[in-house]
């Protein structure tokens, strides 16, 4: 066997592979930067909209700007007659990320400018995407419920429209202002592992709707957007009970986890790769949770809550990580578990398509090489 000895970085730790103008954690501050932008300040003054935008162009928007797409996005929000059937010939015991990952190929193949792959065009694209995601997601909850499409309403903004399409009625403001500061936290994290897969993608000059579908399959996974879905897993593991004390929640859920713990059972929803000294975006989604909870009164989400991060924190230094609080306040809201991870989708389509069309404006193919530890040459006899 031939090896030579590279210095190989397992899981790509550590390397920097390209520069990026979208967005960065500052050391100094541990804040995640938009373009600049500290995430919790456009969380708390920007629309959803606005972000979008800003990941897109580079800064924030004019008001003329804003009302233009707008405009635009509103006009593009309609589930095709032709996608919503290939939805329906989905099966309602698959995962939702196969709907939204077979969704986009289908909006690839409908798109006349599938394969135009100029800056002005792209932009559109991802524009399209962007509005078109909210009636894929909402839709696909009804299905399984058995409940029928909801048109969408031109007069209500992204995050009340897609709630809307949800449930069927105008979300309160409390809960439309969590949904959107969570869509607004999950648009984007440089370079995590299905952004690095719609660079790599798109390095190859393959349309951004190619692009996009491989950054679905790889958010897919547990440990990266399937993550949300865990931390709700495991809450209905301990057992959610509306009637319980706080005090009760706690206990129960400081005691799963001491004994998951000695298990050395994985729990999903704590520590990052890139956080040293804790998620900056959990501060800020955990302020939307407890509006939630009491919004809705549910004393007893708080104690679970609590008691896993204390138990977690004391046993082993580790923070939560942004999928934490954001698991149990969509939950509140009424969303399916294992639509958590396509809500991940619907935000941070304006991260990919960012990055997509970065990679294309100064692109080299991503093509990085392998140290063989096989067999040395050998010959059929």
């Amino acid at each position: 066997m031939t090896t030579q000895h590279n210095d190989i970085k397992k899981g790509l730790a550590g390397v920097v592979a390209d520069t990026t103008a979208i967005s960065k954690v500052n050391p100094e501050t541990n804040s995640l930067l938009y373009r600049g932008y500290p995430v919790q300040e456009l969380a708390a003054n920007c629309s959803f909209e606005e972000v979008a935008l800003l990941l897109w162009n580079g800064d924030l928007p004019s008001e003329e700007e804003l009302r233009d797409f707008q405009d635009f996005e509103r006009s593009h929000r309609e589930l095709t007659p032709e996608l919503k059937a290939v939805i329906d010939a989905l099966p309602t015991d698959c995962h939702p990320m196969d709907v939204c990952r077979t969704a986009v190929s289908v909006l690839g193949a409908q798109d006349p400018d599938s394969e135009e792959q100029s800056a002005e065009t792209n932009l559109v694209k991802a524009k399209k995407l962007f509005a078109a995601m909210p009636a894929v997601v909402a839709y696909d909850q009804r299905r399984r419920h058995g409940e029928p499409l909801i048109a969408p309403r031109e007069d209500l903004d992204y995050c009340d429209n897609f709630l809307y399409m949800t449930f069927g009625d105008v979300a309160a403001p409390e809960v439309k202002t969590a949904f959107q500061v969570s869509m607004v936290l999950y648009a984007e994290h440089s370079f995590n592992c299905s952004t690095f897969t719609a660079r790599t993608i798109a390095s190859s000059l393959a349309d951004m709707h190619s692009a996009v579908t491989g950054a679905i399959g790889a958010l897919k996974g547990p440990l990266h957007g399937g993550a949300n879905e865990a931390v709700m897993e495991t809450f209905d593991e301990i057992g959610i009970r509306k009637d319980e004390s706080e005090d009760d929640a706690e206990a129960r859920s400081k005691e799963w986890m001491d004994e998951a713990l000695a298990q050395k059972k994985k729990v999903m929803g704590f520590g990052h790769r890139v956080y040293k000294n804790g998620d900056s975006r959990v501060p800020t989604m955990q302020s939307a949770l407890f509006d939630m909870i009491r919004y809705y009164d549910r004393g007893e989400m708080l104690g679970l809550y609590n008691g896993l991060a204390r138990s977690m924190d004391e046993a082993k230094g580790i923070k939560p990580n942004l999928d934490y609080p954001a698991g149990p306040t969509y939950h509140l809201m009424g969303f399916d578990t294992q639509t958590f991870t396509p809500l991940f989708v619907a935000a941070r389509m304006t991260g990919w398509t960012a990055h997509i069309m970065e990679q294309l404006a100064n692109n080299s193919l991503i093509r990085p090489l392998s140290e063989y530890d096989g067999p040395d040459e050998r010959h059929v006899q």
